[in-house]
């Protein structure tokens, strides 16, 4: 059965934003935000990063990272890491302990997203260029947790099956944010958590 995020599971949840929230204070937003944008970090809206892909706004991002929960220790696939801002925050979460592969479609972002990780100065973290007709990174797999950054048709097999026995996936399917996890082979959605907008899942 599916449940929503209500306000209550938000209450006994405050662990997790606490977490999330260190996490966002120790890595800024601006470091990887173009210069122009730099000096609006700090505003709860997404910001255009090249070709209509954006960094998302801060407090989807905490919604999201405190949906999946990262543990640390934990083997994490950002699908769609953009500028790298969610890896990072990611990588942190983790710890030194954990991995975190990020995943861009576009060349150029892709670069530029690894460039700005690499210089949060935590080398278990790393962003690659999709390849081609292949979402997430397999050669990785399996992972505790998935975090998806772009709009999907459904819930992908191809990123469930990339995902470990007691994994968590987060990921936007036709603007509901959805929460799957995996058991005994099998995936599920086992809660929604309100309507977003992102770019395509491709």
């Amino acid at each position: 059965m599916v449940h929503p995020f209500s306000r209550a599971d938000r209450a006994e949840h405050a662990a997790r934003f606490e977490r999330v929230d260190a996490a966002m204070a120790a890595v800024r937003r601006e470091g990887f935000l173009p210069e122009q944008w730099r000096r609006e970090a700090h505003l709860d809206q997404p910001f255009e990063l090249v070709a209509g892909q954006t960094c998302s706004q801060p407090t989807t991002v905490r919604a999201m990272l405190a949906l999946l929960d990262p543990q640390t220790g934990d083997a994490v696939l950002d699908v769609g890491s953009g500028s790298g801002w969610t890896t990072a925050l990611l990588a942190h979460l983790v710890g030194a302990t954990g991995t975190v592969h990020g995943v861009e479609l576009r060349e150029d972002l892709a670069a530029w997203g690894g460039q700005n990780v690499a210089a949060a100065g935590m080398p278990w973290a790393q962003v690659h260029q999709a390849e081609p007709g292949i979402l997430g990174w397999p050669a990785a797999a399996p992972y505790q947790r998935i975090l998806v950054s772009a709009d999907a048709t459904e819930v992908p097999a191809q990123l469930t099956d990339q995902l470990a026995d007691g994994g968590r996936m987060v990921l936007p399917v036709h603007g509901t944010m959805m929460v799957v996890e995996a058991h005994d082979g099998t995936a599920a959605v086992v809660r929604t958590a309100g309507s977003y907008r992102f770019v395509p899942l491709r």
